[in-house]
């Protein structure tokens, strides 16, 4: 490795260079000339090198997407000028009537037109100073959105800086704005959906609300994780359209590096725009995200300027709408489908219906409530829907002469159809679930649970791992990981010896974790890390909590009605009592019992900001020894907001509710004194 500081620079500038080529050719062009391997290499060199020489790390640099605290609110930010929404049009004949005023307005019968595809995401402007990004800000209510920069860094398909050569390449002078759609692609919603379910939080309706929750999420590591694209379609410089022709914009945008979406026309006639339209709607189901409609705008800057702009709305330009994606057709019966994580979905088994070019024979009915709600019968006929949705979903059910009413009623089971266990609902809860943990509709990710880093660490664990274990039937519950072989493993794909020699230490060291892990590991519903904890801590052992009544149960710290009674439940399940059985000769059944303080029993504290002494965690463990709660957010039941250096939206929030504000000398003074 070089000494020289300027070669380091310079291997530093070249390696960044490369990472970021890399990134465009994947993110941008769909077009990867390296593997993930070697990709990841590159970016491990820069930041060896960028840790060895912190002076050298520049905002810039794509190690820096993700860095920083997460921030406790979004600052409002006003626009350049205001991203006003669209005008739509609904048919044909809607449009014609649009165009007819534009020419009418213009004075001239020669207009093009460039025609996109109207994606379906959330609004975004973007702010470049020199070639680097400066601020994202999201639409709002069009003339203040929030400066939401931070979560954009994470964004791939945002480009950090545009270089001289590029801009000048692009036509595009070093400070500009940058207007387009955040959208999250079907694979990467499908995917979020399903990491929720496992954690049973619900799942979002749509890859819109999706985007658009995401991109507000004050966390931006999770924001990475969530893959969220970038398309651009309008180029501003000082708020105002920079280039004669949108159309121009557009390919100076590509030009600089950002992702435009490629299917967009010139259309010179309102005859080649209804062309176009048909051809978007043909190639809608193809597409890797969702669309909505087209937008039609007028190619010449200079003409959108002197047709301006109604009250809320461009003269210039408008959306058509798809209509929705429905048909109608009859329930021949209602299944039952078992989640992941043990949750009940009705679905309507149906006669085969085309909808948008697709054989539709199921749609989800999403939960009893919603059957109740519709009124929906086996025999009924319905209309279905393919909307914003990537699941058809069962809208309204139809009454008349040619659609008469069926007469069988469903009702939800009481025992799961999988594997025959107990199923509940927990009241105020619209889902049910099985709660036998031997369910193999729950297998996976039963195991991926109980392997994991915060639970039994068992590394080596992982999904496809787990997937070969589960279609071989050598893993049927988790007590028979335990009872894995180096033979057995040694038959799998991809697993040598080292590996299978490395798993079964793995598997032998969670064997000595603590109690609290392994109450953890059984996936009691609402029983997480910091439950189990109270539970291990207050009962001693398993034999104990297995046979707690909910009054014995509800004594435990932070365990109210809803979560006993899970726990209740669970234990209660016979085949849940035959696995703990199994589990009682490989793990620590055994724990000590401890009596927490009680001197800030009932309270309630938020932590902000950073403390002089004491890290967060520390903070909060001296609370919670002490009997005290802590919460993650402000609300009138908060009884202490303990602020530090750097407090934010949390603090303000204290103010304007009253809540009382410490700092951390006024904390220490509330625990209890120590023994000297």
């Amino acid at each position: 490795m070089p000494t020289d500081t300027k070669d380091i620079e310079r291997k530093i500038g070249k390696l960044r260079e490369t990472i970021q080529r890399h990134e465009h050719l994947y993110y941008v062009l769909d077009a990867p000339e390296i593997s993930d391997a070697e990709y990841d290499r590159l970016m491990q060199e820069l930041k060896k090198l960028e840790a060895a020489h912190p002076d050298l790390i520049t905002p810039d640099s794509p190690t820096q997407r993700v860095s920083g605290k997460p921030r406790e609110g979004f600052v409002k930010a006003t626009h350049s000028r205001p991203m006003l929404s669209l005008d739509n049009a609904f048919g044909e004949e809607e449009l014609r009537a649009w165009d007819r005023r534009v020419h009418e307005l213009a004075g001239t019968d020669k207009i093009d037109y460039v025609c996109e595809l109207k994606l379906d995401g959330m609004s975004l402007a973007l702010w470049y100073k020199d070639g680097k990004l400066e601020r994202g800000i999201t639409r709002g209510n069009g003339s203040v959105g929030e400066d939401v920069t931070s979560n954009v860094r994470t964004m791939r398909t945002v480009p950090l800086s545009v270089s001289a050569a590029a801009l000048k390449k692009a036509g595009i002078p070093a400070d500009f704005e940058v207007r387009g759609e955040v959208i999250m692609p079907l694979a990467a919603f499908e995917r979020m959906n399903d990491e929720r379910e496992q954690q049973q939080f619900s799942r979002f309706a749509n890859p819109r609300n999706a985007a658009a929750g995401t991109i507000r999420v004050l966390e931006p590591n999770i924001v990475a994780q969530r893959r969220l694209d970038f398309y651009a379609y309008f180029l501003l410089v000082d708020g105002k359209y920079f280039m004669e022709k949108h159309s121009a914009s557009l390919e100076a945008l590509k030009a600089a590096g950002f992702k435009v979406n490629s299917h967009y026309t010139v259309a010179h006639n309102i005859e080649q725009v209804i062309k176009f339209i048909d051809q978007g709607e043909q190639m809608r189901e193809g597409l890797p995200h969702e669309i909505d409609g087209i937008v039609i705008k007028v190619d010449s800057t200079r003409l959108q300027d002197r047709l301006g702009f109604t009250g809320k709305a461009p003269r210039w330009a408008i959306a058509y709408k798809f209509a929705a994606r429905s048909g109608v057709t009859q329930v021949e019966d209602i299944l039952i489908q078992v989640g992941r994580t043990g949750k009940l979905t009705p679905v309507a088994a149906l006669k085969p219906v085309s909808i948008g070019g697709t054989t539709v024979t199921r749609a989800t009915l999403h939960n009893a409530d919603e059957i109740e709600r519709l009124g929906v019968k086996i025999g009924d006929w319905v209309t279905v829907e393919r909307g914003g949705d990537v699941i058809p979903k069962v809208v309204s059910v139809l009454e008349d002469k040619q659609h008469p009413r069926g007469h069988k009623k469903f009702h939800m089971p009481e025992r799961c159809p999988v594997c025959g266990g107990h199923v509940v609902r927990v009241e105020g809860e619209a889902d049910h679930r099985c709660i036998n943990a031997n369910c193999p509709a729950k297998l996976r990710e039963s195991i991926l649970h109980f392997a994991g880093r915060s639970v039994m660490n068992i590394e080596g664990m992982g999904e496809s791992l787990v997937d070969q274990l589960c279609d071989r039937g050598l893993v049927k519950n988790i007590a028979d990981i335990y009872e894995l072989t180096k033979e057995k493993l040694l038959t799998l794909e991809r697993v040598g010896e080292k590996s299978a020699e490395n798993l079964l230490a793995e598997i032998e060291r969670s064997r000595k974790l603590p109690l609290e892990r392994v109450i953890y590991g059984l996936g009691m519903r609402f029983v997480g890390e910091r439950t189990a904890e109270f539970l291990a801590e207050h009962f001693g052992s398993m034999d104990a909590l297995m046979d707690a009544s909910l009054e014995d149960l509800q004594q435990v710290n932070e365990v109210g009605p809803r979560v006993s009674e899970s726990i209740r439940e669970f234990f209660d399940e016979p085949g849940n009592r035959k696995l703990v059985e199994r589990l009682r000769k490989y793990l620590t059944f055994k724990g000590k019992k401890r009596e927490r303080g009680t001197a800030l029993a009932g309270k309630t504290f938020v932590l902000t900001g950073t403390l002089p002494n004491h890290s967060r965690d520390q903070a909060k463990k001296m609370i919670e020894d002490a009997g005290g709660k802590i919460s993650g957010s402000v609300s009138k039941k908060t009884d202490y907001v303990v602020a530090g250096e750097d407090a934010g939206s949390k603090l303000d929030k204290a103010r304007e509710l009253g809540v009382a504000v410490i700092d951390e000398k006024e904390m220490e003074r509330l625990l209890p004194k120590q023994p000297a």
